[in-house]
């Protein structure tokens, strides 16, 4: 039977929230005052039948493609589930990392395709090997599905990496999808997207992790046209048209990312500084330390994490997200750059929840 809800969004939704939230997945909400953009300008409805010429074309700019290769989405997830429907069918082999974020999993489950895994370990950094992805891969392999920056652990996927994953897609006439949601939270020397790799690779991204406007769902697709035509018309299955106003703002948030990513950037870094702080002072919990990203995947060395974490909220009104949503019951999730006292407190309340656990 199919999976048809995801476990991890319904924790996200019901029992994530505490005083001091480290489960969050994205950056601080940027204020709608702080955005450069007349709200006198804004309208109900408008012309957007297959995407807001304008939405697209800042898209393509930013990431230098046509515009033929892009399409909207209602953020990520729904970006990835578009992709994935649209290039494999019930029965078909999709490879994917493990560990992986939940809904992407489920979204595989729910297309009744047969997911087989690939190893992302501890011991390699949780780095993508190319000659592990080659022992997994078979001639039913249609779809190779990669995270970068990888949720939950932020390792970042070089380029070089990349094409070999592509040249072992191409062998056996697959593609590879990759979400990218979290790529640009590398904040110097920027990888432009995967994309550009080749024409086996289909990327999948969206405003809402690193810039702070998950409300607008600003998220897209790109594919070569042909498949890009594919998901459009798949996509008239959700949805007549998108949320016009929402596109008119997304626009203007493309005009002016350099603004939204620079204020989320302070906090995220001052926030990653006080995690390594804490983490050196911490023997009951180990990680493997990144540059990038805003989540860190960490290891309770002792004791089981569920119990520790309802503990943790209930006893210190503090939240992280257990790791079994990632396949890790050993470990759990720490989101960065909301706000940084908050976070300093939190991690304070983990330090004290951890003395009570060892004392």
């Amino acid at each position: 039977m199919r999976h048809k809800h995801s476990d991890y969004m319904h924790w996200s939704k019901t029992q994530s929230r505490a005083r001091f939230n480290l489960a969050t997945s994205g950056v601080a909400a940027f204020p709608l005052r702080e955005l450069p953009v007349d709200l006198m300008k804004l309208e109900i409805n408008g012309d957007n039948n297959y995407g807001y010429a304008p939405l697209q074309a800042a898209i393509a700019e930013h990431h230098g493609v046509d515009p033929e290769c892009v399409v909207e989405s209602a953020g990520t997830s729904m970006a990835n589930h578009l992709a994935m429907a649209a290039i494999i069918e019930p029965g078909d082999e999709v490879l994917i990392e493990q560990p992986a974020y939940g809904p992407i999993l489920d979204v595989a489950h729910y297309l009744e395709a047969k997911a087989k895994r690939f190893l992302r370990t501890e011991e390699n950094g949780w780095a993508v090997d190319p000659g592990e992805i080659r022992r997994c891969v078979t001639e039913k392999t249609r779809l190779i599905v990669i995270t970068n920056l990888h949720n939950p652990t932020s390792m970042l996927t070089l380029d070089s990496v990349l094409r070999e994953v592509g040249d072992i897609a191409r062998s056996i006439g697959a593609l590879v999808l990759v979400d990218e949601v979290y790529l640009d939270a590398v904040y110097e020397d920027t990888p432009r997207t995967s994309f550009h790799l080749g024409p086996e690779f289909v990327v999948t991204r969206s405003l809402t992790k690193v810039y702070g406007i998950s409300g607008l769902r600003c998220g897209w697709i790109l594919a070569r046209p042909d498949l890009a035509w594919k998901m459009q018309r798949l996509n008239d299955l959700y949805s007549a048209t998108s949320v016009y106003p929402g596109e008119l703002l997304g626009v203007a948030a493309f005009q002016h990312l350099d603004l939204l990513r620079e204020r989320a950037r302070r906090i995220v870094e001052a926030d990653r500084k006080l995690l390594r702080d804490f983490l050196a002072q911490q023997p009951a919990l180990s990680t493997v330390p990144t540059d990038w990203g805003a989540t860190s995947l960490v290891r309770l060395q002792n004791g089981k994490v569920d119990i520790f974490l309802e503990q943790l909220r209930s006893d210190f009104d503090t939240s992280a997200v257990p790791g079994r949503f990632f396949e890790m019951p050993d470990h759990f999730r720490i989101g960065m750059g909301v706000n940084t006292e908050m976070f300093a407190e939190g991690l304070n309340r983990i330090g004290r929840a951890l003395g009570r656990e060892t004392a």
